[in-house]
């Protein structure tokens, strides 16, 4: 296991008395943020909202935050986090806040302290652009989108 990242967090008035966000067991990849809503939020069939978390964070540089859906809750009731995965940048310092979507066919009740996402934190590559006339070949080339077929090794759609 390697040595954990220091993240520095700050709690927010709005985020008094709710959990930081933290891993649910030993072996979760995420940490489990909560919604910090002041009361019941009610997302509708095909709406979305804005959901504090009540907390900023100061990444270190190198690293990015990654918002991510919660399993269960996109199973269950058609919940998920309508940019997934949304990012938090190093440089960022607002309060972390979550876009969900509602695509179920049911009204979802999203409760102050419900866990409603994941955050995942990353290392970021940085790259140089290196402008060239033609690309190299590949056995694939310019094919995409379902060009490698629904069946594993048949490269069909068939």
């Amino acid at each position: 296991m390697t040595e954990p990242i220091v993240v520095a967090i700050e709690r927010l008035p709005n985020g008094e008395g709710l959990p930081l966000p933290r891993y649910a067991t030993p072996g979760s990849a995420g940490l489990d943020l909560v919604a910090a809503v002041e009361s019941e939020l009610l997302l509708h069939p095909g709406s979305r909202a804005l959901v504090p978390t009540g907390f900023r964070l100061a990444l270190p540089e190198g690293y990015e935050g990654q918002v991510r859906p919660r399993s269960g809750l996109a199973l269950r009731a058609g919940i998920t986090v309508l940019n997934a995965p949304g990012t938090i940048d190093a440089d960022y310092r607002g309060e972390v806040g979550v876009v969900l979507v509602n695509l179920g066919k049911d009204l979802v009740r999203i409760r102050r302290g419900d866990r409603i996402a994941q955050l995942i934190v990353a290392p970021v590559s940085r790259v140089t652009l290196d402008s060239v006339d033609t690309l190299p070949d590949t056995s694939r080339g310019a094919g995409g989108f379902g060009s490698t077929g629904v069946r594993s090794g048949t490269g069909t759609d068939g």
